[in-house]
């Protein structure tokens, strides 16, 4: 059954990172670089800012609590426990796949990328509720097709990265809904 898993796996992913453009590959290696988005998590502190003031520091120290365990989980766990080759370490299909730029680390399960953006996306979309929250939702599927764009994740390694994602972002709501409730309530009183 975990055979079947894996090969499908790998066929999903050799069929999704097939579908390149030459036109497409420096774009999706910007969306899948780190840099790129710092514009964007500046706009994001910046509403943080304008909407809680002096309070403002509990949602940094969420988002830290955040990142935290999204990255611990698929970086610190999940890759050395499962040692889950990269697909472009993978010396079956290594041959077959699109590179985009160099590999990365020996192992992808679960993807970082994918856990990071996604508990991100998530906990604005808990905290605001609203269709720029949505958007971010958006945001953190396209970096984590990147990933396998790329070359150095299989479609299961985005999804348990996601799923990493989610209940990390979920925890630290619920955290700062029970310790913060007056700074939540600020927030919902101006959105």
């Amino acid at each position: 059954m975990l055979e079947s898993l894996i090969e499908l796996d790998q066929q999903f992913f050799l069929w999704l990172n097939g579908l390149y453009a030459d036109w497409l590959d420096p774009i999706m290696l910007a969306i899948t670089g780190r840099n790129i988005w710092l514009p964007l998590y500046a706009v994001i502190l910046f509403f943080v800012f304008r909407k809680l003031k002096w309070q403002s520091w509990s949602m940094m120290l969420a988002f830290a609590l955040l990142i935290t365990l999204a990255d611990q989980a698929a970086s610190g766990f999940f890759k050395p426990f499962f040692e889950r080759l990269r697909p472009c370490h993978e010396p079956a299909i290594q041959d077959l796949v699109h590179m985009v730029k160099g590999c990365g680390g020996q192992y992808g399960f679960a993807s970082s990328h994918a856990s990071n953006t996604f508990a991100l996306a998530f906990f604005l979309f808990f905290i605001y509720r609203n269709v720029y929250a949505k958007w971010m939702i958006g945001w953190a599927v396209v970096v984590s097709y990147s990933r396998i764009y790329v070359g150095v994740h299989y479609p299961g390694d985005i999804i348990m990265g996601a799923i990493l994602g989610v209940i990390a972002a979920l925890i630290t709501y619920h955290l700062y809904k029970r310790i913060f409730p007056n700074h939540l309530e600020k927030i919902h009183s101006t959105v």
